[in-house]
């Protein structure tokens, strides 16, 4: 049986995938029954508690939101890890900071558990169609023996090294987003307030040159331009938690990231304006103009 921990707005969908796709049993648990009784539907079954989902799976996933609550159902008291086996296997699709990865590496490994950290990238829509793309750390024979399961939520799916290393990469992989989004929200802010150039010619035509991207496309023209609708699953507090694990993990090996300090900042303007909740793109309106 294949087991399933945190089905929020990515790992019910997930989940869900998981269920339809693997051939195999899933058992499932979240402190929200809402989503619990949705996947029902599918054929996913509701678990007691922790313990009740390691008793009876081979193999754990986990959508978390951060350290916090990745640290307490792997680590604390009634953990995933206090009723473990040798043999069984946790697979963390939380996006946390490389330590906390390395961590609970080394404390399952001293129990026979095999981890991996495979963050996803791609949100929600790639959630919702199996196409999330997961960047992974720990062991080859650990990653094989997942891999089949995680394809059943995801198509780009790559070892990038040892423990730790799916969660530097997703890290790396938000910072350079968000910087991307901030410098969009600026070329915007000076088409809107120079008057030069209309929002949408620019994004269109830069999505021609060098500058085009999947932010550009995804973000840009979809997220930012007047008459839009961005999707509330991405907030401000969820990037700027993102973006602040990314530069701690600098700071741990002496590097000063200068442009994603900066972007920190205007993160923490937008939450004081008090958009912390609304989807982070919403950050062109924490620019600040001259007059």
């Amino acid at each position: 049986m294949l087991g399933f921990v945190g089905v929020g707005v990515m790992g019910e969908k997930m989940c869900r995938n998981m269920a339809q796709k693997s051939g195999k049993p899933v058992l499932a648990f979240d402190q929200n029954k809402a989503p619990l009784q949705r996947l029902s539907e599918f054929g996913v079954e509701s678990a007691t508690g922790l313990s009740d989902v390691m008793l009876r799976s081979d193999m754990v996933f986990l959508s978390l939101p951060g350290e916090p609550q990745v640290r307490e159902v792997v680590l604390g008291p009634g953990g995933l890890l206090e009723s473990a086996k040798a043999g069984q296997t946790i697979v963390d699709c939380s996006t946390c900071p490389v330590h906390l990865a390395q961590e609970i590496a080394e404390k399952a490994k001293s129990k026979g558990v095999n981890f991996l950290d495979a963050p996803v990238s791609r949100g929600t829509t790639a959630a919702e169609n199996g196409t999330l793309n997961f960047m992974v750390g720990g062991d080859e024979a650990s990653f094989n023996a997942a891999k089949p399961f995680i394809e059943t939520m995801g198509v780009d799916i790559i070892l990038c090294g040892g423990p730790g290393a799916g969660q530097a990469v997703k890290l790396m992989n938000n910072m350079i987003v968000v910087q991307t989004v901030r410098a969009i929200a600026e070329a915007l802010k000076v088409a809107q307030e120079s008057g030069a150039v209309d929002g949408k010619v620019l994004f269109e035509t830069l999505t021609t040159g060098s500058a085009d991207s999947f932010v550009l496309r995804n973000h840009g023209l979809k997220s930012m331009l007047p008459g839009t609708h961005p999707p509330q699953t991405f907030p401000v507090k969820y990037i700027m938690k993102d973006l602040g694990y990314a530069i701690d993990l600098a700071k741990s090996c002496g590097v000063k990231m200068t442009g994603a300090e900066t972007t920190m900042d205007l993160l923490k303007r937008a939450e004081s304006m008090e958009f912390g909740d609304r989807y982070y793109t919403i950050l062109i309106e924490a620019l600040e103009t001259l007059n």
